[in-house]
């Protein structure tokens, strides 16, 4: 099996609608339990066997760089006060990624989902690579076991680009990039085009396109000759498109995991009492919550 080695994590944009709490960090530092969310996005490239990251934040902010660097005060505090356990999962992370980057998306590109790539371009070089919406949240038994499928079938069929995709119910799949597939005894679950925000009566599957993607280094060329999309934007399906179009993009669905997003706060909280619910330690006392809030 191709190893996939490098692993790319657009976290940029303002977030909005967690706004007034993340005006001076990151909207994946906003914790889910005890880790910042994009600690759980890094902790799934290690699990996949990645072992380079890359990260693309708004212009200015360093939170997360900061995040992922030493910080020696904090640990000869915790060191001296016998409270080293409290990093443990974060020392886990830092030692099994062999180099990191952080790049900043400028002024000089366009807005959108698939920018982050071109920020990047120099971290790529030619080597195929694993790309994570930071807002996206993948929860399994195995923290990247799904990843390590993705990759294990961008490595069997060599396509252009392998997505990620969750099955949605029919009320919510105008909220999302909907896959329609084509027959082809050649590559299992072949993409003919993600159509984004489909009404329920058109859309061809109920396959919801989501934040993990195994891309080829022809992504690179493919978003040097695309147009701007929808809201003068620069679109990671649309580029999806033009490669299932001229190659072949797979779609693999989750099986043993469950997509979540976080970009709203709502949503973001679901994902926190998911993980909780899921720790032993906290799920008496969450069930004794929930039955007072009845």
């Amino acid at each position: 099996m191709e190893k996939v080695k490098k692993g790319l994590i657009a976290a940029g944009g303002w977030s909005t609608r967690f706004l007034p709490a993340v005006k001076t960090f990151a909207k994946q530092m906003v914790p889910i339990l005890d880790k910042p969310g994009i600690h759980y996005l890094v902790e799934e490239m290690i699990g996949a066997g990645v072992e380079e990251i890359a990260v693309v934040s708004r212009p200015g902010e360093k939170s997360i760089e900061k995040y992922f660097k030493e910080d020696k005060e904090l640990f000869e505090y915790l060191k001296k006060s016998g409270k080293e356990k409290c990093m443990e999962s974060w020392r886990e992370v830092k030692k099994k990624i062999k180099k990191w980057e952080f790049f900043e998306q400028g002024d000089d590109l366009p807005y959108g989902n698939a920018s982050p790539i071109l920020a990047a371009k120099s971290f790529i070089g030619n080597e195929a690579f694993v790309y994570m919406f930071g807002d996206d949240f993948v929860l399994e038994e195995e923290a990247g076991e799904y990843l390590s499928h993705l990759i294990s079938v961008f490595s069997e069929h060599d396509p252009d680009v392998v997505l990620g995709v969750q099955e949605v119910p029919t009320e919510e799949i105008d909220r999302y990039g909907i896959v329609e597939y084509m027959k082809d005894n050649k590559y299992p679950n072949r993409v003919k085009r993600v159509i984004e925000k489909p009404a329920a009566d058109k859309a061809p599957s109920n396959m919801a396109q989501f934040g993990r993607f195994i891309l080829s280094t022809e992504v690179l060329e493919v978003l040097k000759r695309l147009e701007l999309g929808i809201g003068g934007e620069l679109w990671l399906a649309d580029a999806n498109n033009m490669m299932a179009k001229e190659g072949v993009a797979i779609a693999e669905p989750i099986k043993n995991g469950e997509w979540m997003t976080t970009g709203d706060p709502l949503r973001w909280l679901k994902a926190n009492i998911k993980v909780a619910w899921g720790k032993e330690e906290y799920r008496k006392e969450l069930e004794e919550l929930m039955k007072e809030l009845k």
